[in-house]
This record gives structure tokens, sequence and C-alpha cells, in this order.
């Protein structure tokens, strides 16, 4: 709107909760709407009307009243300053009987048609009027949707007003307008803000904000009412590039969401604010499905403040919270950089359908037939654009995930489509979900894109050479990796699973992996003598079911074959990658040897390089022993097995708190003859970072069970004659150097 409107309606809101400018902040519902009719063009004033919102009880108390439920201009000695005073039910009443009676007003003052609200602030129409209204679903009157805000108007011609401290009683000051009430509210004299407005005030303050009006409109300001702020009727779905610039002024994580509410469905908890064209994100958790979180983008840091007043405001029985966020949590979770996707979310007034769960050999052809009415159905869901209205979710080597998005051309069809919700195509039974343009985009960042971190995790022993993340190709396929056992299960459990194979596992060579509340996570590694009786092992027990004396639980077992530096790679924190091939066949699990789930960054991309730390042992002492790194990484050996972790492991962790248990074997646990005693002297290892309130020597023989070691050799250093830790310190004979984790703390083994 450009040119000068014919008529002003003034006016002002008043709830049952705080007021000033915490107005709507409480959720309290509309009871009073107040409004005058200014003539621009003569500069005149019309009559003041009073809406007052009450609900009619009866029902409740059985009392039946025999008055209308609108009375309409009811004289009571004009207390209140009010022209009209009118009673209504409920705000769908009070705004349909607002728009009437506007409307009527301006047919008879004859001087023009074009009129357009009028308030002090934003808060009226965006926080009291739209909020209520969405939440009840009622339809607002179109003339809600265009205002002028008088304190926006007022600083055109006072450029230094600040708009927050901004009130009717300021601009009336600057502009010499007389008070004619000595008793007139002033907000900024509020000592509290939360308290409920005088039922007397709402009338007094639309007089002063039509008097403010009409000062404008004289000279000298002569100012014209041409632009007003606009209310958005409905949020527009699209695409968000990464190379965006998005503000951290405008944007919000709201989180408690229902996990089945749609982006419409929080634009609806945010009405009477304008989002800003696809500024709806949510958020999904590492199993691709919402976690209740949602990123929304603003127009402005206006609205985005506005936003935060609706911390805690229900989203039907649900209420939800709302903090501030960044352009870059935005743009993590909506930014794409895909053309594909960008072609497929180019159509716009489009419902977007998601599909999960498709068997991985699903064409478009199958998917165009599970949405195509069945044998004596009438109900149409036809795929907007056939083929290209289909977009299958892929890995970068492109296999499939198993979800699709699909496009609709209306809500009509999108809702016949979700009735198709777990019906079955092929073998399995599809889940239907209505999604967004953000939610595509966030799945397929994360199936389409490695992560990557800017700087590699400090390595766990500094003294490590720097080598290769990843395990080189060809390794030697000589141990097992157990996938999906019991979590009741001990290693007695695996050895009786393993059966025959027990002959051949090696000395120390059982590798439970524990997670870091120390509980065993479901995998398990085991050495083996040779990768021939590995592979034998996997084809013959992989699937087999496993039972644990300590739990009445049984399930089946995956067994996968694996080169030591795989296991070492896997139990010390790291990540493989996809590109190898299982044994048995090929599947979306790879070798099997993806890591343990853990709420940590990948280590991304496959190698790193750090910086080579001085020695810790002096030359003369160096002399006598191998290098430091040999010790760590490939101990001696020790009969009839090797080393505990291959010599070309990478010696740091990425904070996963996964590791190792404390190897075990059949002859450590009694199943077969334990071989003879070590033949080498034993090596000295100093554990720093004891717990203070250990139990001595006890917890230190816990924390190395399965390693060759005497127990007489295990010494404490003690400031006292009992024996009692105080320096945390403890020299300890142990063969390989490990980290260990007695009493709910993680030692740093070194080697002495």
């Amino acid at each position: 709107m450009t040119a000068q409107v014919d008529y002003l309606a003034v006016v002002f809101t008043a709830t049952s909760g705080a007021s000033g400018e915490l107005l709507g902040s409480d959720e309290k519902e509309l009871v009073q709407l107040v409004w005058q009719l200014v003539d621009v063009k003569n500069k005149k004033l019309g009559k003041v009307n009073e809406l007052l919102i009450k609900p009619d009880l009866s029902d409740l108390t059985g009392e039946k009243e025999e008055e209308d439920v609108v009375e309409e201009d009811v004289e009571e000695e004009n207390v209140f300053g009010a022209d009209c005073v009118s009673k209504v039910t409920d705000i769908e009443a009070a705004l349909n009987l607002f728009y009437l009676q506007l409307t009527n007003e301006v047919n008879s003052a004859g001087a023009g048609t074009s009129v357009c609200l009028c308030t002090d602030g934003q808060l009226h129409i965006r926080q009291v009027i739209h909020p209520e209204a969405a939440s009840k679903n009622i339809l607002v009157p179109e003339c809600f949707y265009s205002f002028f805000d008088l304190r926006k108007e007022f600083k055109n011609h006072f450029p230094t007003s600040d708009l927050k401290a901004l009130n009717v009683h300021i601009m009336a000051e600057s502009l010499n307008i007389p008070v004619d009430v000595p008793t007139m509210w002033d907000p900024s004299a509020a000592l509290d803000p939360a308290a409920i407005l005088p039922a007397e005030v709402a009338a007094q303050q639309v007089q002063l904000m039509a008097s403010v009006a009409i000062t404008l409109l004289s000279e000298p300001f002569c100012h014209m009412f041409s632009n007003p702020e606009r209310v958005s009727e409905k949020f527009e779905s699209g695409t968000c590039s990464k190379m965006e610039k998005v503000s951290d002024n405008t944007v919000i994580r709201a989180r408690g969401l229902p996990w089945q509410s749609s982006d419409q469905d929080i634009a609806r908890f945010f009405r009477g604010l304008n989002i800003a064209k696809g500024g709806v994100a949510l958020c999904l958790n590492a199993q691709g499905r919402r976690n209740g979180e949602a990123l929304v983008r603003f127009v402005s840091e206006e609205h985005r403040d506005l936003a935060l007043q609706r911390h805690k405001h229900h989203m039907g029985n649900r209420y939800i919270e709302v903090y501030k966020a960044t352009g870059e949590d935005f743009l993590k979770i909506a930014g794409g950089t895909s053309n594909e996707v960008a072609m497929f979310l180019s159509r716009e007034d489009q419902i977007i359908i998601r599909m999960r769960g498709l068997p991985f050999t699903a064409t478009h052809e199958q998917v165009l037939a599970f949405f195509s009415p069945g044998d004596g159905l009438k109900e149409m869901c036809p795929v907007s654009g056939g083929r290209d209205g289909i977009l299958f979710v892929r890995y970068p080597d492109g296999r499939p995930t198993g979800d699709a998005f699909v496009l609709f051309s209306c809500e009509e069809h999108a809702q016949c489509a979700l009735r198709k919700h777990k019906e079955i195509l092929g073998k399995r039974y599809i889940e239907l979900f209505k999604s967004t343009a953000a939610e595509v985009q966030q799945v397929l960042n994360r199936y389409s894109s490695a992560p990557l971190i800017p700087v590699a995790p400090a390595p766990l022993v500094s003294m490590l050479p720097a080598v290769s993340l990843l395990p080189p190709p060809g390794s030697v396929r000589d141990c097992l990796r157990l996938r999906g056992l019991p979590y009741t299960a001990s290693i007695e459990d695996i050895l009786t699973f393993l059966g025959e194979f027990t002959h051949d596992i090696r000395q120390h060579g059982v590798h439970m992996v524990l997670n870091q509340q120390g509980r065993p996570s479901g995998d398990c590694f085991i050495q083996m003598t040779s990768a021939e009786r590995a592979l034998q092992a996997s084809q013959r027990l992989h699937k087999h079911v496993m039972s644990s004396q300590r739990g009445a639980n049984s399930r089946y077992v995956e067994v996968f074959p694996c080169s030591a530096e795989e296991m070492g790679l896997v139990l010390m924190g790291g990540s493989l990658s996809h590109t190898h091939t299982h044994t048995h066949t090929r599947s979306r699990s790879g070798t099997g040897l993806s890591p343990p789930p853990c709420k940590s960054r990948r280590l991304s991309p496959p190698s790193y390089s750090f910086t080579p730390a001085p020695p810790v042992l002096p030359t003369e002492a160096a002399a006598l022993y191998p290098p430091i790194g040999q010790v760590l990484l490939a101990p001696r050996p020790l009969p009839p097995g090797h080393a505990y972790y291959p010599a070309s492991l990478q010696l740091y962790t990425n904070y996963t708190a996964y590791y190792p248990s404390p190897p075990g074997s059949p002859t450590a646990l009694g199943f077969f003859p334990s071989p003879s005693s070590l033949s080498s002297p034993g090596g000295l290892v100093r554990m720093p970072g004891l717990t203070y309130n250990s139990n001595g020597v006890k917890d230190l023989i816990n924390s190395v069970q399965g390693y060759q070691g005497p127990t007489e050799s295990v010494s404490l250093l003690s400031s006292s004659l009992i024996g009692q830790s105080t320096g945390g310190d403890a020299p300890l004979m142990s063969l390989p150097a490990l980290m260990t984790k007695p009493g709910g703390q993680y030692l740093d083994l070194t080697l002495l």
C-alpha cells in the first residue's frame, strides 16, 4: 500500500494477564477490545467503541440467562469513557463484531473506503489476537493482517526516539498534547509490568492514541500513513543454500515439540510473527527421526525477540521452550548444496511426504503403484510430476538407504497418501510422514556428505610416531568380531558359544568392548591363530543364538572376520570406511566393523599428522630398552599368541570413552592348562591418576586381571606406614601398557 488510507482504526487490547511490554507473554485470553475511527482526510474522530469478552458460564452453573449473546449500545452513564459498549462470549464473536461495526461506520462516514488498523506497538496484533485465534482454530478477519505501528510512524519525525522505550504517554508529551484526565495510566510508570491493566484505562489510551495520530497528520508534520506492517497469512516453504548468510539475531530454537508436528504446525505456533521463506527446520536424531526440536528463522530481529516471549507457551498439551540460536546452527540443519535436491524442491505449493522402510530394490514404478488406487477404492493420491516427484535417498556410493520423498500437489492428495501408512510394498511395511523442505535437506546432507572436524583430537600418548588412522589394505583377517551379544554375556559365555573354535583363540585374545559406564556394549573381538580358522568360525557361527548364564535372555549373534588392525582401531574409538566388502555378502553394514554408536565426532579425514614430541627417556636409559612406541604398541610376544594391540595401531581416541575390558582366554579362565610363566623379565609400568579412595592393591589387581604378572610385584607409593595411597601413583608389573579404568577413573600407564 503506497497511497495514504482514508481511515485509521486506533485499536487497544487488554488480556486477563500482564500488560505493557509483557502483554501476551503469559498466554492469557483477550478480555477487552477498544477502538476509535480516525478520518484521515478531514482529521475528525469517531466514537469510542468497546467490546467486552466475558465467557458464558450458564452451561457450567446450570442457570440459563435469557439475554442475548451480544448486547450493543449499552448505556451505563459512560463510566469508562466509551460511547458504545458491547458484550460477547468469545474471541471469535468479538473479532467478527469488530469487523462488522468497523465496516458499517466507514460506510456511513462516506469519506472513503480504505481503512487500516493502528496500534501502540506490535504486541496487540502479533502477540494477543493472532496467537489466541490460531490456538483456537479461529479465522481472523482480513483487516488484522495489516496495521500501522504508531511508534514507528512517530519515530519518522523523531529519529532519536527509542522504540522499546516509547509509549503513548511519551509521544503525547513530545507533541505537546494536553492530557485531560489527570489519572491517565502511564505504562512507563508501572512498577509491575505483570500487573493487570485497570478496566477504565483502555478507552483513555485509545483517545490519546487518536490525538497523537491527528497531530501527526496536521501541520507541521503532515505525516503520510502509507506503508503498514504486514502479518504473514501463510508460511512459505523453500530451500536454503549453505552459502547463504543467516543473521544470528533472527534464529531461535524451539524444544519440546510433538514428534508428529510439521513445519505448518510450528508456523501456527508462531502465528502473528513473520517467518522467513523456508525458515522452519525440523531437527533429526542420529537415527534420522525427529527429536522434538526445530530451528526457526524470522525476517528480522524484532520478530525474533517477540518469539522469545512465547517461551513455554503451549502447543496442544505440551509447552514449548524457546531459546536463541545462531545462523550457523540453522544452516547446518536446513542448508543444502545438491542440485538434485534443489530441482526437487523448486516446485512451489507442493506437499512433501517421507517414505521410510523401503526395500533396497524399490523403483519409481513401484512407488507410483503404491500410491495408485487399489481395487474398489475411489480415493486418488497421484504423485505430482510422476517420476520427477520421487526422490530416493542414497549413500555416496549409490546404495539406497530405504528412504524416499514424494511430492503431492494438494493437501487432499497428501492426506489420502498418509492413510496408506504401514501398508505393504514388496515384503516390507512402509512408514509415511508429512515432511518439510528443511527435512529433505537434512536427510540428504546426513547420508551424502562425510562429516569433517576442523582439528584432530590430541593423541593419547604424545610420544607415539605419526601413523595412518585407517588400517592398511590387504591385512590378514585373523580376528573375529561378535556383534549383538546379550548384555549379561561373560567371557565364559563367549567361549561356550565358540565351541570347537575355542582351541584356536590366542593367549589373552578375547576382548569385550565396554561403554563409558563400564558396561558391555554388545561387541567383542577375538584373536584367532589363523585367518582360515577365523573365516570358518564366522561362516559356521554367524547369526547363531548365544545364551547367557547370568540372564534368561538369548540373542542371535553376528560374527564377522576382521584384521588385528581393524580390531585395534575400533577398540580405540576410531571409525572404518564403508568401502570394505564383507566376506559373506555385501550389505549396509559393510564389514560390520563400524564403531559402536557414540556421542562424539567421527575422525575424518582418514589420517592426521602430529608433530613428534621429544623423547621421555634419557639417552642412556633408552639404549637399554627397545623404542618406546614398539614397547607400547607391540610388546614382547606371549606364548603362544602375539601382541594385545597390532604394531600399526594409531593410539588415540575420539572421546568416545569406549575401551576394551581386560583380555581373557581359555587358559586364563581354566578351560585349558595355563602355559608356563614368562621366560623373559617383566617390564615396570607406572600408573598415575589413581583415585584417592581406592582399596589399594585389590583394585590394581582387578584392573590388570588377565595379564601375566605376579601379584607380589604390585606396590603403592605411600607416605604412611600402612600403605594407603595418598600420592595417586603406583608402579605395577604388567606386560601390555593400555588404558584401564579401575574405580571409575581412567589411568595412563607409562612403561618405565
